[in-house]
């Protein structure tokens, strides 16, 4: 039995937290850098980067500026009926013999064809992402079709789609849960974009598929709202996300019980046209894996199909002369050259904590980080129970079933990415893709890769020259005695003058709509904090205090989604108002611009939103 090394805890430092007004010290911020660095061989690091940032790599436009597009005159621009599809996941991959929806164990395969069942009456499109269409070519007036929403809903075929619901499983809160799937999700097809991209269309709440089990296949409106919304604002913020192309209405009914205690009642039903370069997740491989020697090769198949589609760039790897080797913890050698899979999961294991270290970043939180919502794509995947931080809490979840042992809390989520790495490997280890020095090796890269972008992403949030953890350590002990509300404070820091004569009085001036409520003992630590920090921003930068701040306020955003903000949109949308749906979408789009007159969509949270079904959710709402 292969013996991989996963001890999260001593990795990040990262535990729940149990705070207590009376304690100063809180082991938040991660110190603990893996003692056993790598040593490449020769000078095979520039050689990994390179492989790493790759231009062929399809889903380097995930990050991309939204505002550097080529104008709409340079553009191909189709309609529905033109979209270049491309089925190569359906073509190229064991699939279901069976295409009815009955519940049941699917073995043998990656897919089931399945077609939308959803039932529509007078379906309606709330709103539409103008830059995913522009990724797959559509052209804009497309949505003014009187048969989209039939069309973009799944109750009228879309020419040339070839819908099918795919078969994983996956770790639920760290137990293996066996077959899941693709319960209310069907995909489209994969659509091939002027540029040769892959993009796959999926709909979210089509209807049953053969992974339903007892559910009905839909969605409601308001996680749809959530799903659509958090989506485009994640991939405005800068974190590589699945997104979404439209959100529709269906105007029949959905029966939910929002919180598992018997008062069900029915709520408008919705669908998601969700959009992604794969949906393939770490499940995906579990599922093959876990059902013994005739499905190994599937897990093998999958692979290869996800290097050839997804990272094309380790094949080309493989055909350089040079060694690309690097030594492990106990002096083991490991080339990633002489095994494509072993580069792979290291590609994924570095994916997947660059994710993560820029949820630390913006104080995102999951909700259900289980290994079938991890994508392999190093993506944000699957808008369930999410919640940005209002104030700083390290053990917050937004996840209602997560209550009990807070697993997936906002502190752990650095934990959970390297234990579902470990799973993933495992998968791959079990196909014998990769031995144990390989799967052992990705995980010592995700630990060196989440230090390294999350002590970048902090230094930058802090405007400071070089990372200084002990600054930063106490600072989130602060914020998180205090209750500062996350992206507010950090927004507001750019604020604060580099002048070490600014009296104690006016020190914290700048940061006053942050610190509230604090006492005497509190302010005083404050003004400790603000007087380091100030010594710290002038002697090791001499850029100007504007410098600092544009620098500052480019990656410290002024709006995020907070949970209060998506269910005043969803109140509103239950209502028949979608208006203010549309706003939070074009207000997204600009995080990190003040965007005068929307102030108001920065303010604390009111009252009202602490309350169940605004700031936490369940698994399934």
């Amino acid at each position: 039995m292969m013996m991989l090394r996963v001890c999260p805890s001593s990795l990040f430092n990262l535990r729940p937290l149990h705070l207590s007004t009376s304690s100063t010290e809180f082991p938040f911020c991660p110190s603990i850098r893996r003692e056993l660095r790598l040593v490449p061989s020769r000078s095979s690091s520039s050689s990994f980067r390179r492989m790493e940032s790759s231009p062929a790599s399809e889903t380097d436009s995930l990050g991309e500026d939204m505002q550097n597009q080529t104008d709409e005159g340079d553009k191909i621009k189709r309609k529905l009926e033109e979209f270049n599809w491309d089925h190569s996941f359906v073509n190229e991959l064991p699939g279901d013999p069976r295409s009815d929806v009955i519940s049941r164990k699917v073995f043998h395969a990656c897919y089931s064809k399945v077609s939308p069942s959803v039932q529509v009456d007078d379906p309606q499109l709330v709103a539409w992402s103008d830059s995913v269409a522009e990724l797959l070519d559509l052209h804009p007036k497309e949505f003014e079709r009187l048969d989209f929403p039939l069309l973009l809903s799944g109750a009228k075929p879309l020419p040339g789609a070839m819908p099918y619901a795919q078969c994983y499983g996956g770790h639920q809160f760290g137990r293996w849960a066996g077959q899941l799937g693709d319960g209310r999700a069907i995909t489209l097809g994969e659509v091939l974009n002027s540029k040769g991209e892959r993009w796959e269309l999926q709909l979210k709440g089509a209807g049953r598929t053969p992974y339903s089990r007892f559910s009905d296949g839909l969605a409601v409106l308001r996680s749809s709202i959530r799903e659509f919304l958090c989506s485009e604002a994640m991939h405005c913020l800068g974190i590589p996300t699945t997104r979404a192309l439209c959100l529709l209405t269906t105007g029949q009914g959905v029966i939910r019980d929002m919180f598992y205690d018997g008062n069900a009642k029915e709520e408008p039903g919705a669908i998601v046209c969700r959009v992604s370069q794969s949906f393939l997740r770490f499940g995906s491989y579990q599922i093959h894996a876990s059902r013994g020697e005739e499905d190994l090769e599937i897990v093998g198949k999958l692979a290869d199909y996800a290097i050839r589609h997804h990272f094309p760039c380790i094949e080309m790897s493989m055909n350089r002369s040079d060694s690309l080797s690097f030594k492990t913890g106990d002096d083991s050698v490991v080339d990633l050259t002489s095994n494509k899979y072993a580069a792979w999961v290291v590609e994924v294991a570095e994916r997947t904590a660059t994710l993560f270290a820029r949820w630390q970043g913006v104080g995102f939180t999951h909700g259900v980080l289980n290994t079938d919502n991890m994508s392999i794509l190093g993506q944000t995947i699957d808008y369930g129970p999410f919640g940005f931080l209002d104030t700083f809490d390290p053990s917050y979840t937004p996840n209602t079933t997560d209550l009990p042992g807070r697993r997936y809390c906002f502190a752990n989520q650095p934990d959970i990415g390297l234990w579902n790495i470990a799973q993933f490997a495992e998968a791959l280890a079990a196909a014998q893709l990769i031995n144990e020095k390989e799967a052992n090796y990705a995980m010592e890269r995700y630990g060196d890769k989440f230090m390294d972008e999350y002590e970048a992403i902090m230094t930058k949030k802090l405007g400071l020259s070089k990372y200084n953890k002990e600054m930063i350590s106490k600072l989130l002990n602060n914020m998180a005695v205090d209750k500062v509300d996350y992206t507010n404070f950090f927004r507001l820091l750019s604020n604060v003058k580099a002048n070490p004569s600014t009296s104690d009085d006016e020190l914290l001036n700048p940061l006053k709509a942050a610190l509230l409520d604090i006492g005497k003992e509190r302010k005083e630590e404050w003004i400790r904090w603000v007087r380091g920090y100030i010594h710290e921003v002038s002697g090791g930068d001499t850029s100007s205090d504007e410098e600092r701040k544009a620098r500052m306020d480019s990656v410290n955003p002024k709006y995020i989604l907070r949970n209060y903000l998506c269910q005043s949109a969803i109140d509103a949308a239950e209502q028949g108002d979608f208006s203010e749906v549309n706003n939070l979408l074009r207000l997204m789009k600009r995080p990190y611009e003040e965007q005068p007159g929307m102030e108001k969509y920065a303010r604390l949270p009111p009252a009202w939103a602490y309350r169940p079904g605004v700031c936490m959710l369940s698994c399934s709402s």
